[in-house]
């Protein structure tokens, strides 16, 4: 990946987000605009920063900004906290040349401890994974529930992966589109953080050539933070279902996270899962209606 294209393609993005009118500008003068959102100078302005060094910032050239002119610029852009995190990111990989141990980058080991909390888990569903969405371990009920992601081709089972290449994601997850934005600004997250990480830039690569999808979304430069909200699922045993979920990142291990699914109890929602679980433990498949979509306890 290409740190000067992402600052490049990243600030222009933002940049075309934001209207003079939310920027507070005066608004003579809007008319006759030929650029969506700010222009270069008027981004310089609210940063404090002259027009040639703003546009040289938006060339690529970060590696010599200081956190001070940095911050100035998400304020400019009215960035939020992921998009800061990211601009960030992007001028740290730019200061510095990818390690040979960041480009070769670990097989995300997870400790057996870890793998001990995830099996104890047994009322929710959860799974480790990296950054670049491979689930690399998971708890029975966590493999229930992502069931068509293990029937799919492919190791280790990755969630972008099946989303935009296995037709089938469009039936598990009933919000696919929404879904799909989610996994790219993940992924555009981590290509921040990890430039050098070859096997991330392998994915995307294969992504990019294999799906339009992911193409257009790619170009979008959005990013996230995931770190709780809710999840809609259409199970092929309980049908349709709607889980809190909460990512927790593990100091102790860099670049994994545990993601769990739960449910309040005495909701349908905490039957379904009562109810696979119960799948779970016999290997015998629940009776689900799939034609109204909903869940039968």
């Amino acid at each position: 990946m290409d740190t000067a294209h992402d600052i490049r393609e990243f600030l222009a993005t933002r940049r075309a987000k934001i209207t003079p009118q939310q920027a507070g500008l005066p608004a003579f003068g809007r008319g006759n605009r030929r650029v969506p959102g700010l222009r270069r100078e008027e981004v310089a302005m609210l940063a404090g920063v002259s027009i040639d060094y703003y546009a040289r910032l938006e060339r690529g050239q970060l590696a010599g900004a200081s956190e001070e002119v940095l911050d100035a610029v998400c304020r400019a852009l009215q960035l939020d906290e992921a998009e800061r995190a990211h601009l960030h990111d992007l001028a740290a990989a730019q200061r510095r040349r990818p390690s040979r141990r960041a480009a070769r980058r670990a097989k995300d080991a997870v400790p057996a401890s870890l793998r001990r909390v995830l099996d104890s888990m047994s009322g929710s569903p959860a799974f480790i994974r990296n950054g670049r969405l491979d689930i690399l371990a998971v708890n029975p009920l966590g493999r229930a529930l992502y069931a068509p992601l293990f029937t799919s081709p492919g190791r280790p089972v990755n969630i972008a992966r099946f989303q935009f290449l296995d037709p089938t994601s469009r039936d598990f997850f009933p919000d696919w589109t929404l879904s799909v934005n989610t996994t790219v600004s993940l992924l555009r997250t981590e290509a921040g953080r990890a430039p050098g990480d070859t096997a991330l830039t392998g994915l995307i690569g294969e992504l990019v050539t294999r799906s339009e999808e992911f193409r257009a979304a790619w170009a979008q430069h959005n990013v996230r933070l995931h770190h709780t909200g809710r999840k809609s699922f259409r199970h092929p045993a309980i049908g349709e279902i709607t889980l809190d979920f909460d990512a927790m990142a593990l100091p102790a291990s860099p670049g994994l996270t545990l993601t769990a699914y739960s449910a309040e109890p005495g909701t349908p929602e905490h039957d379904a899962l009562c109810l696979l679980a119960s799948w779970t433990a016999t290997g015998q498949e629940p009776a689900a209606d799939h034609d109204e979509g909903s869940i039968r306890p």
